[in-house]
């Protein structure tokens, strides 16, 4: 596993490199040796944050933590990979048995683009992401935006062959916003 760090008003030391590498080593069963893991350091005020993502075969894993102490912040984002892994391992098991991981995942190729220029309205894009979209599963989406930790994701239902975002509730529950011209 390739692992490649980001550190945002912070300098990282070597102890704390060491430290991330030593968690992630324990996830070598799991992921290929092609896997590629991003780690983002953040320190604001007393704050700082660690976010970790990782990318291997299609598939993307992310967890995010916010703790006075960067090592803490480490810990809790290692322990939510750990549970989204095992939450979804079932899920993921029977994905690959019936050779439909292809299927499972579309990939999010994050590019960050420069802000756009300001409109005359108030409204103002700060960060534009392009996603490659394609046809999946309701369940297949649902699992995807979890393992990305999103409260949202979008896709082609391939049942439909058209766009649906799927989204978590408040109350816990899921839903699934489909276009019609009524």
């Amino acid at each position: 596993m390739t692992i490649t760090y980001t550190a945002r008003k912070v300098n990282l030391r070597d102890n704390f490199k060491v430290r991330v590498e030593k968690k992630l080593a324990k996830f070598k069963k799991i992921f290929s040796d092609d896997a590629v893991a991003n780690v983002v350091v953040t320190v604001e005020k007393n704050r700082q944050t660690v976010e970790i993502t990782v990318r291997d075969n299609r598939m993307v894993y992310r967890a995010e933590s916010t703790q006075s102490e960067m090592n803490d912040a480490l810990d809790r984002a290692v322990d939510i990979l750990t549970r989204q892994i095992r939450k979804n391992k079932t899920r993921l098991e029977k994905r690959i048995k019936t050779g439909s991981i292809e299927e499972l995942t579309a990939e999010l190729a994050a590019e960050v683009t420069e802000p756009a220029e300001e409109a005359e309205d108030d409204y103002k894009i700060v960060r534009k992401k392009q996603i490659l979209i394609k046809p999946i599963s309701v369940d297949e989406a649902i699992l995807e935006m979890n393992m990305v930790n999103h409260d949202f994701f979008m896709f082609i239902n391939a049942e439909t062959d058209e766009v649906n975002v799927v989204y978590k509730r408040a109350d816990g529950n899921y839903g699934v916003l489909e276009p019609t011209a009524d």
